[in-house]
């Protein structure tokens, strides 16, 4: 039994299902990360938690006890939105201490309470201004603030991020995975990104259509994608999914890849893997950064396969340069070193890590390799 059991919890509308028998077991001080597309059960899955939405079936428990029924006041859960939802009426300090109020909290301890906090947030200085004077950083860490003075059980973040800037999201991801790492609390955190969900995460439940399609550490889902929705979402570029061919090569299986200019290249998989695959068509994954430049191959892998392949486009990004050829007709991205001479057009040398290569079965979309 988990800090936090998610036991076959169901939600459905009438007879539309939007969330179906979901199972998940939250140990104490863990970061769950939601992540998946816009309708895919997530928030809903997260308003279920926090009492928001009643479940149709299943059972949801904190510290082993049941959820169902309990209001949302008595649960000790304390939620951040993505609207901040600050009263504008009230300062800084009056809004982190509202909750404590309301549950009678006296007054000493309120102020001590938000003083502490305040002071763990860097955000002293503030507390006697009103939402509107505070740009949307600080807003984000005063809705922080507020929940952490109420010392809850588990933390709610329903897509905290989103109205940030792009610098700003980067920073409140640090902020936020620091306060995780110095306080230990256990949170739940919904996002549709994914870097988000890599970055902050302990374990991630990757959502769609109403599933948990993988559930597991950053490194397992990225690494061991479950099936080709998680293995296509997560990442950024996302995995290269193109069709092959196992065949068999002196007595070992190798993945035959058209290539864009009419040429087939034959990818040795590496020792042990796909075996019992010879001829079934696959859909092949490979990472963008197991796919490179001669030079910047991975050289502890043993399993290297230099190929030479046209050049469809180039897209310097910086520290690194994205080529984009063609492979089972399908565009493939490799991850460069910013200053390998290559150019849209011309033929060039990719070296595939195939120990990084995962397959799946065309027809199910499941791993099979």
């Amino acid at each position: 039994m988990g800090f936090l059991d998610i036991r076959r919890a169901t939600k459905a509308y009438g007879n539309v299902k939007v969330l179906h028998e979901t199972d998940i077991s939250i140990e104490e001080g863990e970061f769950l990360v939601l992540v998946g597309p816009s309708g895919c059960g997530k928030s809903t899955l997260l308003n279920m938690i926090a009492g928001l939405e009643d479940i149709t079936s299943g059972d949801i428990a904190i510290k082993g006890r049941s959820m169902n029924g309990v209001r949302p006041a008595e649960r000790n859960i304390a939620m951040v939105f993505q609207s901040y939802a600050l009263y504008p009426n009230m300062n800084v300090a009056q809004n982190m201490a509202f909750g404590l109020e309301m549950h009678g909290v006296p007054k000493p301890e309120r102020e001590r309470a938000v003083a502490q906090v305040a002071e763990l947030l860097q955000i002293t200085h503030l507390l006697g201004r009103k939402p509107g004077q505070l740009s949307g950083g600080q807003r984000q860490r005063v809705a922080m603030g507020r929940a952490l003075v109420r010392q809850p059980d588990v933390f709610l973040f329903d897509e905290p991020l989103s109205n940030l800037d792009a610098k700003l999201r980067v920073d409140m991801r640090t902020e936020i995975k620091k306060l995780h790492q110095k306080l230990g609390t256990t949170i739940v955190y919904v996002t549709h990104d994914q870097i988000e969900a890599l970055t902050l995460s302990t374990r991630i439940a990757v959502m769609y259509g109403g599933y948990v399609q993988q559930l597991g550490t950053p490194k397992q889902i990225y690494d061991d994608p479950a099936n080709i929705f998680v293995a296509g979402f997560m990442g950024s570029p996302s995995m290269n999914l193109f069709p092959a061919t196992v065949a068999s090569a002196d007595g070992a299986p190798v993945a035959e890849v058209r290539l864009g200019d009419g040429a087939s290249a034959r990818l040795p998989f590496a020792p042990g893997k796909a075996a019992g695959l010879e001829g079934r068509d696959i859909v092949l994954g490979i990472r963008p950064e197991a796919i490179t430049d001669r030079d910047s191959a991975d050289r502890n892998s043993g399993a290297i396969h230099v190929i030479e392949a046209m050049v469809e486009v180039t897209e310097p990004a910086g520290s690194d340069t994205y080529v984009v050829s063609h492979m089972g007709g399908k565009d493939v991205t490799g991850r460069f070193r910013a200053d390998v001479p290559v150019r849209a057009g011309e033929r060039c040398a990719f070296a595939i890590n195939m120990e990084k290569a995962v397959a799946f079965d065309p027809e199910t979309e499941k791993r099979v390799a």
